[in-house]
C-alpha cells in the first residue's frame, strides 16, 4: 500500500504555491516530499519540518539557518535552496528536486564500488565541501544518506541542516551528539566541537565504506562505535579489499587520522590530494572489482546502468564468455603436418625438462616426419603454462612449480595484505607460456612494511617532505615557532619523532623554525621614511596603510604601527604603519555668560576637556581660555573661569 496516500500534506498546496504529490524520505527533523511549484511550474523537493518540533524555537531557527547558510554556496555539487517560508504550523524549505538515489542505495545495490567508481563520487562531494569550508561553513553530518546520484550521474551533497560558521561555537549542547556515529571525528565525540577537519574525517570514512562495502568500525552498540573511533585508527581498506592501490590506503590513513591536526585542513586540501593519488593509479588499479561487490546478474553486456557514474561490474554471463573463449584457443587443431603422437606427447612435455635422450628422440622424430612436427614442437612443445600458486606457503609453492619441471627463484617483499611466508605474485604471471625447463621468480610476502620516520632536524620543509614521500609516508599538517637555535625555514622536530615506526601512509606533521624573534620597535612618532629605514634595517618589512588618522603625532609622521612595539616577530614578517594627518581642529562653542554646568556640557560634547577656576562663589562664567568661534585641537582642555 502507498503510505503517501496517509500523508496530510500530499495533495495540498502550502503557501498557496506548492503542491505536494508524494513523499520521498522522512527523517529526525523533516519530512521530503516531490512538490510543484504551481507559479514557475517546475519540480522540487519541499522539505517540512516535523509540526511537533515547528513549537520549538531553537529547531526552527536551526531550520531556518540551513537555508541561509546553503543560500549562500553556489556550487553544481550542492543541492540548492529556492525558498524557505511557513504555513500555519508548517515551516518548510524549497529545494533543487534531484532525480535518483542516495549513495546508501548505491551501496546497498552494488556491495561495494570499483576505486574509480569510488573517485567518481569522493571528487565532486569534496568540492562541494569545499566550497562550503571556503565559505566558512561545515557540514557536520556527512554520511552516504546526504550524497545523491542523480539519473544523469551528477553528484550532489545534500542536508546542510547540521552546518554552523567555522568560526562560531560548534559545542554540542546538553551532551548530544549532533551527526551519525559511524562518521563522527574524534574531537565531535570527546569535546562536542567541529571544524572543517571533522567533514574531512566523514569523507574518509565514507570512502572507506565505498571501497569496502562496510563502515570501518562496527559494534553492537553505538558506545563500541564512539569508543573506536576515540581508540582505534581506521584499518586500511587493503586489509579487506586484497590487492588495492597502497596509495589509497595512504589517502584514507590522512583523511581519518583521530589527530584533526594530522588531517587535510579542508575538503580543498583532500580533494588536491586525492586528484595527486589518482594520476598515479594504473587502469588496472581503478577498475579492480572488490570481493565485496555484487554482480549485476539481471543486467547484459549492453544494457545502461541506472547511475552512469558507477561502472557496471561484470556479471557470471561475462566471465562464462572469457573462459569459453580461452577454451576455444586450447582447442585449436594441432598442425596438420605432425602426426598424432606428438600431440600427445605435448602434454608430458610440459611436465619434465627434456634431457639429452628426449632432445636426441626429437631430433630424429624431426629427421623422421619432417619441418611440419619440428615447428609444432617450436612453437608450442617446448612450452608450458605457469601455475596458479599466489597466497600459497613458499614451501608448497615451490614444490608446485618443482612438480612441473621448473626451476624456482625466490625474493620477498612488502605486503600489507598476504601473511607473511606466502606467495605475492610470480615472475612470469600465472598462466603465462614459459619454457618447460624455464624459471620462475616468486615473491613471498615479509608482511606489512613498517617504515622508520627519519630524523629531519635542520632539513629544509620542501627537503623533508620530499623525504618522507621517498619513504611512502604523508607529509602533514606544519606548525611554525620562534627558535634562536635553528635558521628561518629549517625543520625543528616531527610529530611523531624520528625512529617511531609507523606504516606507509601515515601522517607525519612538521615544526618548522621561524628563526629568532625579532622585538618590533617603537616607530610612532617618527617620519615615515625613518621608521621604514629602521624597520628594514631590523629585518621587517613595512606597508603603509593607504589611509591616513587624526592622532596627537604631527601631521605625516607615524601614528599607529601594527603589530605594536615589543611584538616577536619573524625576519621577514610584515609591519604595516599609518600615517597621522595631525590633529584634529575642532571649533570652541562660546560659554561666556552661561553656567558653569551648560558650559562644561557643551564643551565636552564638543570633544574638549574642562578645567574651572572659580572667583567668589558664582556660577557664571565670564571668561575661557580659548575664545568661543576659535579652533583648538579635539580632546585638548579649555580653562573657564566663573564667578
Amino acid at each position: 500500500m502507498d503510505t503517501t496516500l496517509q500523508d496530510p500534506l500530499v495533495g495540498q498546496v502550502l503557501d498557496g504555491r506548492y503542491r505536494v504529490d508524494a513523499r520521498i524520505a522522512v527523517g529526525g527533523m523533516a519530512t521530503v516530499y516531490r512538490a510543484v511549484d504551481t507559479r514557475l511550474d517546475r519540480v522540487l523537493a519541499l522539505k517540512v519540518m516535523h509540526p511537533g518540533l515547528a513549537s520549538d524555537s531553537a529547531f526552527v531557527d536551526r531550520f531556518i539557518r540551513e537555508a541561509k547558510s546553503v543560500a549562500r554556496l553556489a556550487h553544481p555539487n550542492i543541492v540548492g535552496v529556492y525558498d524557505q517560508g511557513t504555513d500555519g504550523h508548517y515551516v518548510y524549505l524549497a529545494m533543487e528536486y534531484v532525480a535518483g538515489c542516495t549513495l546508501r542505495d548505491v551501496l546497498r545495490e552494488r556491495g561495494a564500488l570499483q576505486p574509480r567508481a569510488a573517485l567518481d563520487i569522493l571528487e565532486p562531494v569534496l568540492a562541494a565541501l569545499g566550497s562550503a569550508h571556503r565559505a566558512g561553513l561545515v557540514h557536520r553530518d556527512m554520511k552516504p544518506e546526504n550524497v545523491l546520484i542523480g539519473d544523469d550521474g551528477r553528484v550532489k551533497v545534500a542536508d546542510f541542516g547540521l552546518v554552523r560558521a567555522v568560526d562560531t561555537n560548534t559545542t554540542a549542547s546538553s551532551g548530544s551528539l549532533l551527526g551519525t556515529v559511524s562518521y563522527l571525528a574524534p574531537e565531535q565525540i570527546e569535546h562536542g566541537t567541529s571544524d572543517t577537519r571533522a567533514d574531512v574525517y566523514a569523507c574518509g570514512v565514507v570512502f572507506y565504506e565505498m571501497l569496502t562495502g562496510a563502515r570501518p568500525h562496527s559494534g553492537d552498540t553505538p558506545a563500541q562505535v564512539l569508543y573506536q573511533h576515540l581508540h582505534e585508527d581506521v584499518a586500511p581498506p587493503s586489509a579487506a579489499v586484497p590487492g588495492l592501490a597502497p596509495q589509497l590506503d595512504g589517502l584514507m590513513a590522512a583523511a581519518t587520522a583521530r589527530s584533526p591536526e594530522l588531517r587535510p585542513v579542508d575538503a580543498v586540501a583532500l580533494l588536491a590530494a586525492t586528484r595527486d593519488v589518482r594520476v598515479t593509479l594504473t587502469d588496472e588499479q581503478l577498475d579492480a572489482v572488490p570481493p565485496q561487490a555484487v554482480a549485476d546478474a539481471g543486467g547484459t553486456a549492453g544494457s545502461e546502468n541506472r547511475t552512469s557514474v558507477i561502472p557496471r561490474v561484470a556479471g557470471a554471463s561475462s566471465r562464462d564468455d572469457a573462459m569459453n573463449r580461452t577454451s576455444l584457443l586450447d582447442m585449436a587443431p594441432e598442425d596438420p603436418s605432425g602426426p598424432p603422437p606428438a600431440g600427445r606427447g605435448a602434454g608430458r612435455a610440459r611436465r619434465r625438462p627434456p634431457q639429452r635422450g628426449v632432445l636426441a628422440l626429437v631430433a630424429a622424430v624431426l629427421l623422421a616426419l619432417g619441418i611440419g612436427a619440428g615447428v609444432w614442437y617450436i612453437n608450442s612443445g617446448q612450452f608450458t603454462r605457469v601455475p596458479g600458486v599466489l597466497a600459497m606457503e613458499r614451501a608448497e609453492a615451490e614444490k608446485k612449480l618443482k612438480d612441473e619441471g621448473l626451476d624456482v627463484r625466490a625474493t620477498e617483499d612488502y605486503s600489507a595484505n598476504v601473511d607473511r611466508g606466502k606467495v605475492i605474485d610470480t615472475d612470469p604471471a600465472p598462466g603465462k607460456r614459459i619454457r618447460g625447463n624455464g624459471t620462475v621468480t616468486i615473491i613471498v610476502s615479509k608482511g606489512p612494511e613498517v617504515v622508520k620516520i627519519p630524523s629531519l632536524e635542520g632539513m629544509t620543509l620542501a627537503k623533508a617532505r620530499a623525504e618522507l614521500r621517498k619513504l611512502g609516508l604523508a607529509p602533514g599538517i606544519v606548525r611554525r615557532e620562534f627558535s634562536d637555535q635553528a635558521p628561518q625555514g629549517t625543520v625543528l622536530r616531527t610529530e611523531p619523532g624520528s625512529g617511531v615506526k609507523r606504516k606507509p601512509g601515515s601522517a607525519v606533521a612538521i615544526t618548522v623554525s621561524k628563526g629568532e624573534p625579532i622585538e618590533a620597535p617603537d616607530v610612532v612618532g617618527d617620519a615615515v621614511e625613518d621608521a621604514t629605514n629602521e624597520l628594514r634595517e631590523n629585518g621587517l618589512k613595512v606597508k603603509v596603510a593607504p589611509t591616513r588618522v587624526f592622532s596627537d603625532q604631527d601631521k605625516g609622521a607615524v601614528a599607529v604601527q601594527s603589530p605594536g612595539e615589543g611584538k616577536q616577530l619573524a625576519t621577514g614578517d610584515t609591519v604595516t604603519l599609518t600615517v597621522s594627518k595631525g590633529q584634529e581642529m575642532v571649533e570652541v562653542p562660546d560659554v561666556e555668560g552661561t553656567k558653569e554646568a551648560d558650559a562644561k556640557r557643551q564643551l565636552v560634547k564638543a570633544g574638549f576637556t574642562v578645567d574651572v577656576t572659580r572667583f567668589f562663589f558664582g556660577d557664571t562664567v565670564f571668561d575661557q581660555s580659548v575664545d568661543g568661534g576659535d579652533k583648538a585641537p579635539k580632546g585638548s582642555e579649555i580653562t573657564i573661569r566663573v564667578r
